[in-house]
């Protein structure tokens, strides 16, 4: 184990620990960042590039294994193919703008009291949804691989746990992608640096309905749940608010770059802590492993096979609907979830909203105790 310690900071260590935490974060990361980048033009090396840049910046920054994600609904909508490349820049763009100005003006305890649990709750529904029809689009094409991916995913999550079904699942993708890459896919290659800003014909309402969408789980889980997280799990004092800045700094700083939206969230804070990661060690090593995947195997993970990618979506979206059921008000969830699928995540996010303003009204008046805040989901 290798330890370093900066004069009145948190130790940072480089660990078997560490690594076990870092590996489980990256568990949800890799299926999307995999998925979106194989359809559409998004670079692959850029998108991870960028995970591993603000593995180190957040890290060194708070100085706990905090996490960084893909922000998961604006990700569903683009592999769906409900958003383009364009619109996602743009997204993302506002999306950061969004929450640097709420972070900075201290804004998240309002829009907690606005927001309830079921309809964040609802909104991760729908997402875990898109990604689950996503999923089954990709797998079809290829049910062979399908089938032997579900087979491993079961076998492994029999013996083992359902977090190594999708480390499994991984490594068989990747065994078959080394079979069918060319002999030059594991190779040294940096990527070029650009620029890339949307025009105004990126400001669509399929743009607007995913902000919408995203923040109000990143509000919910990247923001507040983390915060509380982070504060039990390591006893750090790290507001939602401060958050939310870091949050719309990263994305308004990489999203132009070629990078995918980014956020923190509680999942990846829990998955660290439970399998070992005590300090910005994981995130050091985390970063590590994407740079180099991004530097010398691209090429590998370029030729990872959509069959089996449908079936790590397919497990990304499992895990996400069973988050989003342990929920108080499950009619209400399950019709902003169902209402996202069918119209749009935005659409159901305020539809939703709506619905749970008026039964708060009505629920006094009858002498029913109301429900709390937003809580704890998936980004």
């Amino acid at each position: 184990m290798i330890s370093t310690r900066t004069s009145g900071t948190r130790p940072i260590r480089l660990s078997v620990d560490e690594l076990t935490g870092a590996i489980e974060d990256s568990v949800t990361v890799l299926p999307i960042v995999v998925a979106v980048t194989a359809l559409t033009p998004l670079s692959l090396p850029r998108v991870l590039l960028g995970f591993a840049v603000f593995q180190v910046v957040w890290g060194l920054h708070y100085r706990v294994p905090v996490s960084v994600e893909p922000m998961k609904a604006l990700a569903a909508l683009v592999i769906a193919g409900s958003l383009a490349v364009g619109e996602l820049v743009a997204a993302g763009l506002l999306a950061g703008a969004v929450l640097l100005v709420v972070g900075r003006v201290g804004g998240l305890a309002r829009v907690q009291q606005v927001v309830s649990r079921p309809v964040v709750r609802g909104v991760q529904l729908a997402v875990a949804l898109v990604l689950l029809q996503s999923a089954f689009d990709l797998s079809v094409g290829a049910p062979g691989l399908a089938l032997a991916a579900v087979v491993v995913a079961g076998v492994a999550c029999l013996l083992v746990s359902g977090n190594a079904s999708t480390l499994a699942v991984l490594g068989l993708g990747v065994g078959v992608a080394l079979v069918h890459a060319d002999a030059g896919a594991i190779a040294f290659a940096l990527p070029s640096l650009s620029v890339t800003l949307p025009n105004a014909s990126s400001l669509t309402t399929a743009t607007a309905e995913g902000v919408v969408g995203q923040l109000a789980m990143t509000v919910g889980n990247a923001a507040v749940a983390t915060s509380l997280l982070l504060s039990e799990y390591f006893d750090a004092d790290v507001s939602p608010d401060e958050l939310a800045t870091s949050m719309g700094v990263m994305n308004l700083a990489a999203v132009p770059l070629g990078a995918l939206p980014m956020c923190h969230g509680s999942g990846g804070v829990a998955g660290k802590y439970a399998f070992g990661a005590r300090t910005a060690g994981a995130n050091l090593l985390l970063a590590g492993g994407y740079a180099l995947v991004a530097l010398f195997a691209v090429g590998v993970v370029a030729s990872f096979p959509l069959a089996m990618l449908g079936v790590l979506l397919a497990l990304v979206a499992v895990e996400l609907g069973r988050g989003a059921l342990r929920t108080d008000r499950l009619w209400l969830t399950v019709g902003v979830g169902l209402c996202g699928l069918l119209a749009n995540v935005g659409v159901a996010f305020v539809a939703g909203v709506a619905v749970s303003l008026v039964v708060d009204r009505v629920r006094p008046a009858l002498g029913i105790e109301s429900v709390g805040s937003v809580e704890s989901a998936d980004s």
